[in-house]
């Protein structure tokens, strides 16, 4: 007999994947642990060909993608349950979402809703790579008529879109010399590159303009070393990119920024994509709006100015799109990462509501007179 994916269980089962260790690349003991939890309440479960965790609940003619990720960034916050929060890393980014989404599906098949729903906790989102995301984009042969990303937005909040992201790796190298000759040498080399990018990002765009609008780099990282004859600085960097700039542009960008200083130096990409952002008036949002007025709160859509699997999988499926999920992500990859039990079952409700809407609105009967009519109605 399935589970009920009732309040208790989604607090239960949030707890159990939150205390499960799954920093990037090291997913597998979590994403088993999801998969099983997922049969035990009604879904087909399985891990696919690059571990993504997937559950097929529901039949109809709509299908809905609820696509989360399982893995996390380092760090192992103490796990448990205190005064109705739930501690520990990937409580907020994003397990506590990706089992909101699973519980939304459930209750939502539950209620009676004609529709075939698909939860994957994708595997590497926290990493350059986005490789459970990717795999979707490029094997999945059908696009889903909708698709809703489990990402911390709060209860109450609409996630419309993310910038985009270019990840890249600067090698600048000079011949080993005494301290007191001239010349610049690797490590100055290198700190004068990102004086350069970031001193050229910050003019990119005018500074009043939105931080969604804005070209953000953030160095990761600088180290250098040597072996007698040459001196090597590296520099690990990350821009976030605003929809006038995409990836092969930013590169672009970046490798005459660092030319400008050192043509010798090299500039090696390790993980991109694009900056996307979906319209507030698109049946994925209007759903989620009029779900949560009819809890008595307002909804806040917005924009955020970091990368999520939404940025890959909405433009390649051209479905409506949102991110929505529970949690502050001000708490993100922090020590303090957190969400209330409360929220957890307030955003599995919302869903819930949401998804009986969105299918109603895509269901192939509708014709264009009624479709009009629930796009217009608020």
């Amino acid at each position: 007999m399935n589970i009920p994916f009732d309040d208790d269980d989604l607090v239960a089962v949030a707890h159990e994947i939150v205390a499960t260790p799954s920093v990037s690349r090291s997913e597998t003991a979590a994403a088993t642990r999801f998969v099983d939890r997922l049969g035990e309440r009604g879904f087909d479960s399985h891990l696919d060909e690059v571990g993504n965790a997937v559950g097929v609940i529901g039949d109809g003619p709509v299908t809905i993608a609820l696509v989360g990720h399982i893995d996390t960034v380092p760090g192992e916050p103490p796990v448990r349950i205190e005064d109705g929060v739930l501690h520990g890393r990937g409580s907020v980014d994003a397990k506590g979402p990706l089992v909101t989404l699973a519980a939304g599906a459930c209750r939502a098949v539950q209620a009676g809703v004609q529709a075939k729903f698909i939860v994957v906790g994708c595997v590497e989102e926290e990493a350059a790579s986005s490789r459970g995301a990717r795999h979707l984009a490029a094997t999945w042969e059908d696009a889903p008529d909708a698709l809703i990303i489990g990402e911390p937005s709060s209860a109450h909040g609409v996630t419309l879109g993310y910038k985009g992201y270019l990840r890249g790796r600067i090698v600048v190298e000079t011949p080993s010399a005494h301290g007191a000759h001239d010349g610049a040498n690797a490590p100055e080399l290198g700190c004068a590159i990102w004086t350069e990018v970031e001193r050229r990002a910050r003019a990119f765009v005018p500074a009043d303009s939105a931080l969604f609008d804005q070209l953000m780099p953030r160095l990761l990282s600088i180290r250098s070393d040597h072996d007698g004859l040459t001196e090597r600085t590296t520099l690990n960097l990350a821009l976030r990119l605003p929809e006038e700039l995409p990836p092969e542009s930013a590169t672009q960008w970046l490798q005459e920024r660092v030319a400008s200083v050192e043509d010798r130096a090299t500039v090696e990409i390790i993980g991109e994509a694009p900056a996307w952002r979906g319209p507030r008036t698109s049946t994925v949002a209007r759903a989620f709006g009029r779900a949560i007025l009819a809890r008595g709160h307002k909804p806040r859509f917005q924009v955020k100015t970091g990368t999520a699997d939404l940025n890959i999988l909405a433009p390649a499926w051209g479905c409506p799109a949102v991110a929505y999920g529970p949690g502050d992500a001000a708490l993100d990859h922090t020590p303090e990462e957190r969400v209330p039990l409360a929220e957890l079952q307030s955003g599995a409700a919302i869903l819930a509501e949401a998804l009986e809407a969105i299918a109603r609105t895509h269901a192939p009967d509708l014709g264009s007179d009624a479709l009009r009519y629930a796009l217009a109605e608020d």
